[in-house]
């Protein structure tokens, strides 16, 4: 761990950005490459798989992004310190608003008539896609954001938090290429087209990355707003996306077994490393 974060403390903000949120979208594009080998997965499992993603990025809208936030915010505004992560958590989750509302897209475990965002005819893959990548969004920007924070020495420990936060996003983006792949490979789309739509959802997630360290690096003040502005706009994604994907069957009470399960190991990632 110790050679990890040195070596992310000798590239730089933007290069470890880049890094830790390629090492992401490829353990989406791992999960997405099941499709080679399965046709469909028992529901069971994918409910406790997707409940595992809400618990891990809500443990990480903590963890990881409201408590520096909140820290920082006492050091450079001593007399509002909660007013830093109360703006930027509620502009966060209106821009996913926003984008849910204007973006066509379509939830995994929902009907073809479910789709959300302005209306259009486009193909049922296509919609998967945006659904899951504006899920990725907010994923990306929080590794971005955390390494940015560490180079303007805001602490040496945001390095191994960035670290962990990469790499319990890495754990829940398993499942989520596997979301998107295994339901077209089902509605009869060849099992190379259900894995390239399945890795191409994550590919967002090394642009936010990026943007969210360069935005960090030369806007320093705006900080523990972008910290907040990440956790936002997670929660948004879990409460409207990820736990009413998992409550439309009989594995509720699994799913939310892998939402507890994805809390703990989120928190003790960041806990135990950060």
């Amino acid at each position: 761990m110790k050679q990890l974060e040195q070596f992310f403390s000798e590239i730089g903000p933007v290069q470890s950005a880049l890094i830790a949120t390629t090492f992401t979208w490829l353990v989406t594009a791992a999960g997405a490459s099941l499709v080679f080998f399965f046709k469909t997965i028992k529901r069971s499992i994918f409910d406790a798989m997707l409940g595992f993603t809400g618990g891990v990025m809500v443990a990480a809208s903590f963890w990881s992004l409201l408590a520096p936030s909140i820290e920082y915010s006492e050091k450079i505004y001593p007399d509002f310190p909660w007013m830093p992560a109360a703006v930027g958590f509620l502009v966060g989750a209106l821009f996913i608003f926003a984008l849910d509302k204007f973006m066509p897209h379509l939830h995994i475990n929902f009907g073809d008539d479910e789709s959300e965002g302005m209306k259009t005819k486009w193909h049922k893959t296509t919609l998967l896609l945006l659904a899951i990548t504006l899920h990725n969004i907010p994923e990306g920007l929080a590794v971005g954001v955390l390494f940015g924070a560490a180079s303007i020495g805001v602490g040496d420990q945001l390095i191994p938090a960035a670290i962990a936060l990469a790499f319990g996003i890495g754990l829940q983006n398993f499942p989520e290429g596997m979301a998107v792949a295994m339901p077209l490979r089902r509605h009869g789309v060849s099992r190379l087209k259900s894995f390239w739509y399945g890795q191409l959802s994550a590919i967002v997630e090394p642009v936010a990355g990026v943007l969210g360290a360069v935005a960090v690096i030369y806007m320093q003040p705006v900080l523990p707003f972008a910290l907040a502005f990440a956790a936002g706009a997670m929660i948004y994604v879990v409460v409207e996306e990820v736990i009413p994907e998992t409550q439309r069957d009989k594995y509720t009470d699994v799913a939310v077994l892998g939402f507890i399960g994805g809390f703990v190991v989120m928190m003790v990632l960041d806990v135990a490393l950060g």
